[in-house]
Parts: C-alpha cells; structure tokens; sequence
C-alpha cells in the first residue's frame, strides 16, 4: 500500500513540475511564432543624431518585426493584381508621380532579371497601401534607424568603423542601372540584410524626421553644433534624403520593407 501511495505522489509532483516548465517557456518572446519572412527587432534607445530645444534626445524603441528583406519586384505584382487602381496606367498623379513603375514594361510586365530586385520608382502612397494590404505598416523613422544601426556583429555599429565605411562607400557611388537581388548582402545581427547597400527606403512618418520633432532647424541650421555624433555622415545623408521627398515621389534607387507590431 505504501509503495502505491509513493508512486502516485511522485506521478503527481512530476505532472506538477511538467506543467509549470510548460508555463515558463511560453514567456519568453524568442518562444513566439514570428511571421513569415520577418526578424524580431528587440526594444531600446534610439538616439537621434541632432540635439534640438523642441524634440527627444532619446527615444523608446518597443519591440517589433521587420521584413528580413526590402519588397521585390515580384511581391509588388501580387499587390498590384489584387487592386487595379495601383497599377501603372490607372495610378492617379496625386498618388504617384509620371515614373512610378518606370522600371516595368507594362502594367503586370518586368524582365524576369529583375523578379528578385528590390521594387523601386514606388510612391509613400503605393508603398503604405502594399503594407496595409500585407496587414502589416511601414515602419517609423527611429525603428528603421535603430534596426539599421546593428552591424553584422554589434547591435550598435555606430562604433564599428569597417561598417560605418561599407555605408559610406556605397553612399558615394552611383546606382547600378540594374539592382542586384535581395539578400545579396551580409545580414546584420537581428538576421535583417539590405539595410544599407541596396536602395534607400521609405518609412512610415519619413515627413516628420526632421519637422514634428524639431530637427528641421537643427539640420538647415545649427547642423554641426548639435550633431550628437558628428562622425555619423550616413545618417546626415539620411536625414537630408528623407527631408527632400514628397509623397508622391518615386525614385529610381528608393524601395521599401514592411514593418509589424510585435505583440508580447
């Protein structure tokens, strides 16, 4: 009888200790299912590269994921179908300037040496509807900078001079008339590649970089003064690219990602 009693108390203590470890690794967000073709971008401190009277110096990044890679010419055709009006003969002049799709040979046509490249000459416009229709959004201006500041070893690449000079060289040379594939480059820490190196992208509030937070006078003005970091060039040319577009420009060297709340 005892031996029986003993059995079944240590049966019990096991299915105890069996459920609450089940408990405990479902906490954690590496236990999460991510969606497909995305990475988790864990939370943080942004920085933004000016001081300014009127803006944050820091900003909380709360975790969220980012498409592993910028949206292809193929993947851009799928939405394309789905709603007609985006399409390069229907698409209105308020939503996207007289080269949108210029790269395409027809409405639903592209060479097939293209399929895998980086979708370009798209609009703010065209590219938030392709991320609402993805239930997905475009990611902010201080996610898109943290995520693009991870070097291939370092979260914070600000400090690694070989990735700092990667950027910058590609800043200084022209575009290739044909862009390479997606994925071409090394991914950064998070498993994201083409942050930089590819095209430029758009992000969700790019008209707010430099108004709204009160960097627009920091950087037509006092740029050099209140630089937080007077060595961070890449993220200057940034800056002053993004200060430059309107939203229905479409640029030949301009793409986009999709960004999505990550729910913990």
């Amino acid at each position: 009888m005892r031996r029986k009693q003993t059995i079944l108390t240590l049966a019990v203590f096991l299915l105890i200790f069996f459920f609450s470890g089940q408990r405990g690794q479902s906490t954690g967000p590496e236990s999460r299912v991510l969606p497909t073709g995305m990475a988790l971008i864990p939370g943080g401190i942004y920085k933004p590269p000016f001081r300014t009277a009127t803006g944050p110096d820091e900003i909380p990044i709360r975790a969220f994921c980012l498409d592993i890679y910028p949206v292809t010419n193929e993947q851009f055709l799928e939405f394309v179908r789905a709603h007609p009006r985006w399409r390069r003969s229907q698409v209105r002049s308020v939503a996207a300037d007289a080269s949108y799709l210029k790269q395409w040979s027809g409405d639903l046509h592209f060479d097939e040496e293209i399929r895998n490249a980086p979708v370009t000459f798209v609009s703010y416009y065209a590219a938030k509807a392709y991320a609402r229709w993805r239930d997905k959004r475009l990611p902010g201006t201080a996610e898109w900078e943290y995520a693009a500041a991870a070097s291939p070893k370092r979260v914070d690449g600000a400090n690694d001079e070989k990735f700092q000079k990667q950027i910058l060289a590609w800043y200084s040379s022209p575009s290739p008339k044909a862009l390479p594939d997606v994925g071409s480059g090394k991914p950064n820490i998070w498993g994201v590649h083409d942050l930089h190196g590819l095209v430029w992208e758009w992000t969700g509030n790019f008209y707010a970089a430099l108004g709204n937070t009160g960097l627009n006078e920091a950087f037509c003005g006092a740029a050099s003064k209140d630089a937080t970091d007077r060595s961070n060039y890449p993220a200057f040319m940034r800056f002053g690219f993004r200060s430059s577009l309107k939203e229905n420009y479409t640029v030949h060297n301009l793409g986009f990602r999709c960004a999505k709340d990550f729910e913990e």
